[in-house]
């Protein structure tokens, strides 16, 4: 189930959006989950005076996106890279655990923003389009046993043998048949 906050950032999102002349860019995707962020930034006098992100995923990547941007904003550079994956989670009151990668893309996002206009203050020619990292590493896991889930199957659970539906409302992965979602809690309806 997903905190008060966490359903807020996710129905509310803030600061999303792209900033065409930012300072720096940058992109991390998880291909198991299919998460992808993408962070804007302006800086000024060496502080963030402008985040934007741009976010495809479940609601928790989306609230994660949207927290983020929100600690980092006026932040200095910094103060911007010591927003951790567990800072994250702490601000939003707790992620599910198969959601907790959702942070780490947040954080990583913003991070590789950072390094993208420092590299360019430097001289260091950035990544074509701006940083990009996949964690090809992280996977998506059953809500149920936490055991991790095969890329090409996510709606089929193998070791606690349970078919998966995806929640209309919030992206997360449910029990197929269940009256509600365990993630956000609301109610799957009839699909006949």
């Amino acid at each position: 189930m997903y905190s008060d906050k966490v359903m807020d950032h996710f129905a509310n999102p803030r600061n999303v959006g792209v900033l065409a002349d930012a300072d720096g860019m940058g992109q991390v995707g998880n291909p198991v989950c299919g998460d992808m962020m993408t962070f804007y930034i302006k800086v000024k006098d060496d502080r963030l005076a402008d985040v934007k992100f741009q976010t495809f995923g479940c609601g928790a990547a989306i609230a994660v996106s949207s927290m983020v941007s929100e600690m980092a904003k006026g932040k200095t550079l910094d103060e911007g890279l010591a927003i951790t994956n567990d800072l994250v989670a702490e601000e939003l009151g707790g992620l599910p655990k198969n959601k907790m990668h959702c942070s780490n893309l947040g954080a990583d996002a913003l991070h590789e923003a950072i390094k993208n206009y420092r590299d360019k203050l430097a001289g260091r020619a950035p990544k074509e389009g701006g940083a990009v990292d996949l964690h090809e590493h992280e996977g998506c896991a059953c809500p149920y046993c936490e055991t991790a889930l095969e890329e090409e199957d996510k709606t089929f659970c193998r070791a606690c043998r349970i078919e998966f539906e995806e929640c209309p409302a919030c992206g997360g992965i449910t029990k197929k048949g269940d009256a509600a979602c365990i993630h956000c809690g609301r109610p799957l309806g009839d699909k006949g």
